[in-house]
């Protein structure tokens, strides 16, 4: 499978639950980082876990996939969270692929709407 239809399948079966599907698609020593909270999830088992015991209540909407240069091993993506409770988030994910499995990633997680402009913009900018 080619990195990006690993990432697009990734993304899939996470919106299903499908736990063990997701493993398939992860390398074992696998290195996913959040720098906007300062962890890094070590191990396919740890990536697994964290996902799968999120509070329920969410559901996942790609927005987009784009591969890197041809040839590449680089994958990004961007995804939509809205979550019933806790509100919509957005991820930008940025993800190595090699012989099919996610080796390592780097996903900026954040709240839609988390931080207020500073002033100074206001002249030169509108609301999304």
């Amino acid at each position: 499978m080619e990195p990006t239809g690993v990432i697009e399948e990734l993304w899939k079966r996470v919106e299903a639950r499908d736990w063990a599907g997701v493993g398939e698609l992860l390398a074992e020593d696998a290195v996913v980082e959040w720098p906007v909270t300062g962890e890094r999830i070590v191990g396919r088992a740890n990536y697994v876990a964290v996902n799968s015991e999120y509070p329920e209540g969410w559901s996942i909407r790609v927005l987009r996939v784009v591969a890197g240069a041809p040839g590449s091993d680089q994958v990004v993506s961007e995804v939509e969270v809205p979550h019933a409770e806790l509100g919509v988030f957005r991820a930008a994910s940025f993800w190595t692929v090699r012989e099919g499995r996610v080796t390592a990633a780097r996903e900026y997680w954040t709240d839609v709407g988390a931080e207020q402009p500073p002033a100074w913009r206001l002249p030169y900018t509108e609301v999304l």
